[in-house]
């Protein structure tokens, strides 16, 4: 019996409710690296997870048996809860509706990690906003600016 071999690598972008900058450099790391045991526990690849304090990129090695919209949900729920449950912000986390799904080639892994290692590097010169806005342009998803995040300028 033939197997299935695939290679599907995705860039997984969301971010905090209301675009507060909630997400604290004193315990960033350990979300993290939560949020990659989320995704190594449902049998994906995660290949690094990381962001700014009001919002997140994860990049996966995806299986196809795996719905994006599935893990990205699992993602969501299971870190608010971590970071409620710590106590870690005053009030209530939660993230914003949606996120962003980019698909990249086995050639341009090492851009693309590079890329999200150096979040804090690249916002210097460049918004969320401009960020998330790019993606869409160069993946030519069309959209509707009102279904975006929330945004703060």
């Amino acid at each position: 019996m033939a197997g299935t071999f695939s290679q599907i690598y995705i860039q997984v972008v969301f971010a905090v409710k209301g675009r507060e900058n909630l997400i604290s450099s004193s315990w960033k790391d350990e979300l993290h690296k939560y949020m990659s045991g989320i995704i190594k526990g449902k049998e994906q690849k995660p290949i690094i997870v990381n962001g700014m304090p009001d919002h997140i990129h994860a990049f996966i090695g995806l299986r196809p048996s795996m719905p994006i919209s599935d893990l990205v949900r699992d993602i969501k729920n299971n870190s608010s809860n971590f970071i409620n449950d710590k106590k870690l912000v005053k009030g209530k986390f939660s993230w914003q509706e949606g996120y962003g799904a980019f698909s990249y080639s086995h050639s341009q892994i090492q851009n693309v990690y590079d890329y999200i290692l150096k979040q804090e590097e690249h916002h210097k010169k460049k918004t969320f906003k401009e960020e998330y806005l790019d993606f869409l342009k160069k993946f030519e998803i069309e959209h509707n600016e009102k279904y975006l995040f929330e945004w703060i300028d």
